[in-house]
């Protein structure tokens, strides 16, 4: 499964993808029998923040950035979520 929340216009702006493998998710519901991947979508300059936040989250493994083309293994369930202005990850939250 593959989903992808962004508009058309942030995948032109929205370039950035940083992801991991969700251990909390991985392996039940709809990633049953393979990963749940998250990818955070954001601007170029919003990159090291994202990567930063996305790391210091607890249920996630394996940080890195991704490629446009990235879509997982058989079995995975990737989501690409969009980080807007007021995404946690550029407020300093920990949500």
């Amino acid at each position: 499964m593959f989903v992808d929340d962004r508009t058309p216009e942030q995948r032109v702006t929205h370039r950035v993808l940083i992801g991991g493998t969700d251990r909390a998710l991985s392996g039940w519901g709809l990633a049953a029998g393979g990963r749940s991947i998250a990818i955070w979508a954001c601007k170029p300059e919003d990159a090291v923040i994202v990567a930063v936040w996305v790391q210091s989250r607890t249920d996630m493994t394996r940080v890195r950035q991704l490629s446009e083309r990235y879509r997982g293994r058989k079995g995975d369930h990737v989501h690409i979520y969009d980080v807007h202005d007021t995404h946690p990850a550029l407020q300093g939250d920990d949500d």
